[in-house]
């Protein structure tokens, strides 16, 4: 924690420096003079907005249709474009690309983009940070909620200090799914948590895909809910993120002062909607990371598409110099078989958008692209709101990707704005 000497009450505490609780904290500053918390536990956000921080700034991607209308959506991404100041990516030559999709029952969107790149977001985020500092907001780095009293309106930091507010703000992100759970159950929120999405990784040379020469993020919806997601192109690579219990993987790219390592990578992904009797999808998810866990080791998997196409497994010799003319940029993922590791109905679903791209975008599907599995978004705790403001209970808000009511950094930011402009309708 830091040292820092915290009051004993607040007129709004935000927990999670996400883009949410930021949408929510600027705008409670720049509006009214209440005594403000920002809560995070750790030194730096994290989330999409640390790690490559890519923007969409087209509605519906990203605004989840059950709370946002087109109208709603595109008044409040305008005040996320002032405290973003997004520098959008050019589109190009794309309609042969959209004719192609059409024939085969799929939709290429076309949206506005911004993208930072995780070596400049850090920079954006502690600018932003200072911003709310410089704004009288109190921000409290590296430091930890630990629970919800269910009796007050009261919070206890993992240091067992204790804060009372008159409205709270909860933003803590996909990754904090399970603390959210337990803090809902603590003061009666109801919820569900059944949707999650379930894919691969596709990492190639930019050659095997030139629409990003285009389209530097192309969102491509196919049939049977699978979607591509997150492209990253120029100085890309894959990761590996820690989840608890499994390993999931992630795409970044650096900006474009980096120097270009000409590969292209993004995601397929299968969004499930689970019924009785399995109804967690965060637990789904988790069960299918572990399985990957076990298969391989402790790792993620990859294997080659020319290996897959002849219904064989991957091997470490597989990753030659030959046809295979690019080493993988996640080293530490372990060359094996998908079809042991993946549920058939998905990878059959998510193997036939692959081969309608390959059409679309021919090339992507050469023998040497690599599928790296698995990455496992886990969007779906989503609470009984009261409102359209995303009140749970009165005084209490929750809002941003780990409630459902965004999915990326743009939606996310305008869920905190929500929030915020409900607390203010009542300001004193």
């Amino acid at each position: 924690m830091e040292n820092l000497k915290l009051n004993s009450f607040y007129d709004v505490i935000i927990v999670g420096s996400g883009p949410s609780g930021l949408g929510a904290a600027f705008k409670l500053a720049e509006n009214s003079d209440k005594k403000i918390l920002l809560i995070e536990k750790k030194k730096i956000s994290s989330g999409g907005l640390r790690n490559d921080c890519k923007q969409n700034y087209t509605y519906p991607v990203g605004f989840p249709l059950e709370y946002w209308s087109k109208e709603e959506a595109h008044a409040l991404l305008e005040e996320v474009k002032n405290h973003l100041n997004p520098k959008m990516e050019k589109r190009l030559n794309i309609d042969k690309y959209i004719q192609r999709a059409k024939k085969l029952d799929v939709n290429i969107l076309t949206i506005d983009q911004a993208h930072v790149g995780t070596d400049k977001s850090s920079k954006l985020i502690n600018d932003l940070i200072q911003k709310l500092r410089d704004l009288k907001v109190t921000v409290a780095l590296q430091t930890e909620v630990k629970e919800l009293n269910e009796n007050k309106k009261e919070i206890t930091l993992d240091n067992g200090f204790k804060i009372e507010f008159e409205n709270i703000i909860l933003g803590p992100g996909r990754a904090d799914y399970d603390w959210m759970q337990t803090q809902m159950d603590r003061i009666g929120v109801t919820y569900s948590d059944n949707i999650v999405d379930i894919g691969i990784r596709v990492e190639t040379k930019e050659e095997n895909y030139p629409i990003v020469k285009d389209y530097y993020d192309p969102k491509i919806l196919f049939p049977n809910k699978v979607r591509t997601f997150c492209t990253n192109s120029g100085c890309a690579h894959i990761v590996r993120e820690k989840y608890k219990g499994y390993y999931s993987v992630n795409g970044h790219s650096l900006s474009k002062e980096k120097k270009a390592n000409n590969l292209v990578n993004f995601a397929m992904l299968k969004t499930i909607r689970l019924t009785q009797p399995v109804v967690s999808g965060q637990q789904f998810g988790k069960i299918l990371g572990q399985m990957v866990m076990q298969l391989s080791g402790g790792s993620v998997i990859m294997q080659r598409v020319g290996d897959f196409r002849l219904g064989q497994r991957s091997k470490k010799e597989t990753f030659n110099e030959d046809l295979y003319d690019f080493k993988p940029t996640l080293s530490n993922a372990v060359a094996a078989d998908l079809s042991l590791s993946m549920p058939a109905k998905i990878l059959r679903d998510i193997w036939s958008a692959l081969k309608k791209l390959d059409s679309i975008v021919p090339g992507v599907l050469h023998p040497s692209t690599i599928l790296y599995y698995p990455e496992i978004k886990t969007y779906s705790n989503k609470p009984q709101f009261l409102n359209k403001n995303f009140m749970v209970k009165e005084g209490y808000y929750i809002v941003g990707d780990g409630a459902g009511t965004s999915r990326g950094i743009t939606a996310a930011w305008s869920s905190g704005i929500r929030a915020a402009n409900d607390i203010l309708k009542n300001k004193k």
